[in-house]
C-alpha cells in the first residue's frame, strides 16, 4: 500500500512541477527543456518505487 501512495505522490508532484513550468515567463525552448528534464526525473523516481533500480 505504501508503494502505491509513493507512486501517487510522485505523480502529483511531477504534474504540479510541470504546471509551474508552464507558468514561468521564459522562452518556449527553455520551457520545453525543463519539461523534458522534469518528466525524465519523474520516470526515474517512479521506476525506483517499482524496484527497477
Amino acid at each position: 500500500m505504501s508503494v502505491l501512495i509513493g507512486i501517487l505522490i510522485t505523480f502529483l508532484v511531477v504534474v504540479l512541477i510541470l504546471w509551474l513550468v508552464q507558468r514561468l515567463p521564459v522562452e518556449a525552448r527553455l520551457k520545453q527543456i525543463l519539461q523534458i528534464v522534469v518528466i525524465v526525473i519523474g520516470i526515474i523516481a517512479l521506476l525506483k518505487y517499482l524496484a527497477v533500480f
